[in-house]
């Protein structure tokens, strides 16, 4: 320690001069360069999920109303379900009905006398003595097994007696018309004039301003909730009295697994215990053959029902159970090697051809990965013929609002405080909005098939 001091002034401050508080000049000015790594590692790999309804081939179509109507065709043939009803074995073996059942009175009024019918669980056959009333058996026998309210009536045809008069009733076929609601979504990213115009470490692009990948992660996060309330959106049953109040006052618009679940085929096996026999597919394929299905289907499955699948051909390959790879592939221009650059891996069976495509919204942890609901989906790769208008389509089709030019299927438009221009706000941002009014069709629900755990 020194103390300095001043003629006449006395005693001054004392004053540290050890060497440690000193620095060099090289570490007060740190000349070096930082040997920066600007590349933006994707730590998670390509986490898009879009894609399922362009490779499923889901057309577009511009839409003029808050709702989207569409037609679809009746079955030729439908059963007689006997639920509601009630019966009565009478002498010599003849089932009367005490009660009419709900849909025999519903769907057709009446069974004519000299209808033949089989009864589906017996497997008997009658015919029908009393219009709606009485009914025998057509071989004469005087017994028969008893009629149950679950047992529904197969419709096979009817015998008349020589110069008697045309049936009164008949089955009436109609086109059932179906129409799904307009949904709208929206999303919005933010960034202040500062931040916009900072340069960051890190490459976007060919750019070194952060706000550009926050923009561009907005843009495609909402591409991906837009996609997927297309999947999983449903209906809320609100109508125009009580759309302000009922569940969230919306109406809704039914996503492609509720139409699956309402009029198609569901399969549950369990998330530990996916397909993964050819005895399970032969029955998914006695279901699909009831339903007139097409054969052709693109299978959108997680990682555990695709593995399950693998292993099942190449047990079956082994085997020679399965025709393995070779089939058709009218979906892509039949050329198996299209079907392989797509990323979709195919086989045959029972008539029926197979491509099956990794379904990442399935696998990501952050969406449906997180849940053992769904682990796949079987969609046909087919169109559809509108029974009214002729018109054949996809069986999936994204319907968008448009009129005059203005098309409402994915809107992109900014508002700012100045920042890039744009002078609509008070404050010192530019907001990036989107915006898109949708509706998924499913058409032949009956021919989708859904994979649940």
């Amino acid at each position: 320690m020194a103390t300095v001091g001043s003629p006449g002034v006395g005693t001054q401050p004392t004053f540290n001069t050890d060497p440690s508080k000193y620095t060099t000049i090289h570490d007060l000015l740190d000349v070096n360069k930082q040997d920066n790594r600007d590349l933006l590692v994707k730590t998670y790999g390509d986490q898009g999920i879009t894609g399922f309804l362009e490779l499923t081939g889901a057309t577009k179509s511009a839409g003029t109303n808050d709702f989207v109507q569409y037609w679809e065709e009746q079955r030729r043939h439908r059963l007689v379900a006997l639920t509601g009803g009630t019966f009565t074995t009478n002498a010599g073996g003849t089932v009367d009905f005490d009660t009419t059942p709900t849909d025999l009175a519903n769907e057709l009024g009446s069974l004519e006398a000299q209808t033949v019918v089989m009864n589906d669980r017996t497997g008997e056959v009658f015919i029908c003595t009393t219009a709606n009333d009485v009914f025998k058996r057509l071989d004469g026998t005087a017994s028969h097994t008893a009629w149950a309210a679950t047992d529904s009536l197969i419709v096979l045809g009817n015998m008349y007696d020589q110069g008697s008069e045309a049936p009164g009733n008949f089955m009436k076929t109609d086109a059932t018309k179906r129409n799904n609601s307009f949904m709208i979504i929206k999303d919005k990213y933010e960034v202040n004039g500062s931040q916009a115009t900072n340069i960051g470490w890190v490459n976007v692009g060919g750019d070194y301003r952060w706000y550009i990948h926050g923009e561009q992660e907005t843009r495609q996060r909402f591409l991906d909730r837009r996609e997927m309330m297309m999947l999983f959106g449903q209906l809320t049953g609100a109508d125009a009295s009580t759309i302000s109040t009922n569940n969230g006052g919306v109406a809704g618009s039914e996503g492609y697994f509720a139409a699956i679940a309402d009029r198609g085929i569901e399969v549950t096996n369990g998330s530990a215990n996916p397909l993964d026999s050819f005895a399970e597919f032969d029955n998914i394929i006695l279901e699909l053959d009831k339903q007139g299905a097409p054969s052709e289907y693109a299978m959108y499955v997680n990682r555990t029902q695709d593995l399950a699948i693998d292993d099942m051909l190449a047990s079956g390959i082994a085997t020679g159970v399965t025709a393995g790879l070779p089939g058709q592939f009218g979906a892509f221009q039949n050329s198996p090697d299209m079907a392989v650059q797509l990323g979709f891996k195919s086989f045959t069976r029972g008539g029926y051809t197979f491509h099956k495509h990794d379904w990442k919204l399935l696998n990501d942890p952050t969406l449906l990965g997180a849940s053992t609901k769904y682990m796949g989906a079987m969609i046909p790769l087919t169109q559809v013929t509108d029974p009214r208008t002729g018109i054949k389509a996809p069986s999936l089709e994204l319907n968008y609002k448009e009129a005059n030019g203005y098309s409402r299927e994915l809107e992109h438009w900014v508002r700012g405080g100045g920042v890039f221009g744009h002078n609509e706000l008070s404050k010192d941002v530019a907001e990036m909005h989107y915006r898109s009014e949708i509706a998924l069709i499913t058409r032949a629900a009956n021919q989708h098939v859904a994979l649940k755990g």
